[in-house]
């Protein structure tokens, strides 16, 4: 099955540097299964919490890849044994919202703070939260894109666990609102008119209902945003 723009560009972000790949909340491992055909030195790991899901991958694994390096893990993401692979490792955590992808981060960095990990992240929404949790954490910037796909918007964050002084994220994003082609102009300037509507329609309600220390939030947030717009 072809993979959707999202999961190619998440897949064209992924090199061959990494031993382990572990592709998490992986549904049908159709993106593992790409990253496997590609990428013959390291090992994809494919997690879902769903029983009937990982048995349905690991079937299929054992037709079309049975000479490859994979392992199917049916466990919660947060209680990933990275301890027990040597080398150096990839997290993909896509198709979740923000808000639990930041649980699933703060997690494995409490357990493996002393490992070199890097994480690709999609998120479907709560991507400002995730980013003040990953500055939070230290992270450092590798790479970030914005796409669109079915009208909807994504941001990709390649970040590192390690800290880099030269490579911070950005509250807001900085690489994302760069375009070379007038289609991703277009993109960047629908994506960022949709982020402040929507941050605006929250600070209209924190007002409304005189919620006055949660509307300087939010419209810091705003502010933001808005250096975007030149």
């Amino acid at each position: 099955m072809k993979l959707s723009n999202r999961l190619q560009k998440i897949d064209t972000m992924v090199t061959s540097q990494y031993d382990h790949i572990w592709d998490c909340c992986c549904d049908h491992g159709l993106l593992g299964f790409s990253l496997l055909s590609r990428l013959t030195t390291s090992k994809l790991h494919f997690v879902d919490i769903v029983p009937e899901l990982m048995d349905k991958v690991t079937s299929k694994l054992e037709r079309f890849f049975p000479n490859s390096s994979w392992q199917t893990h049916c466990l919660d993401v947060a209680k990933l044994p990275l301890a027990q692979y040597q080398g150096k490792q990839l997290i993909i955590i896509a198709g979740v919202g923000g808000d639990l992808m930041m649980q699933f981060i703060e997690a494995i960095y409490q357990q493996h703070n002393n490992l070199n990990i890097d994480f690709l992240l999609c998120p479907v929404h709560h991507q400002f939260s995730l980013r003040q949790k990953l500055i939070a954490l230290n992270f450092s910037l590798k790479d970030e894109v914005l796409i669109e796909e079915n009208r909807r918007f994504y941001e990709i964050l390649l970040v590192s666990s390690t800290s880099d002084e030269d490579n911070k994220i950005a509250p807001v994003g900085d690489k994302i609102w760069h375009s070379t082609s007038n289609k991703q102009a277009e993109i960047v300037t629908q994506y960022l008119q949709k982020t402040l509507s929507h941050y605006q329609r929250i600070l209209q309600g924190h007002e409304q209902r005189l919620q006055l220390d949660n509307a300087k939030q939010v419209q810091a947030i705003i502010n933001a945003y808005i250096t975007k717009l030149t």
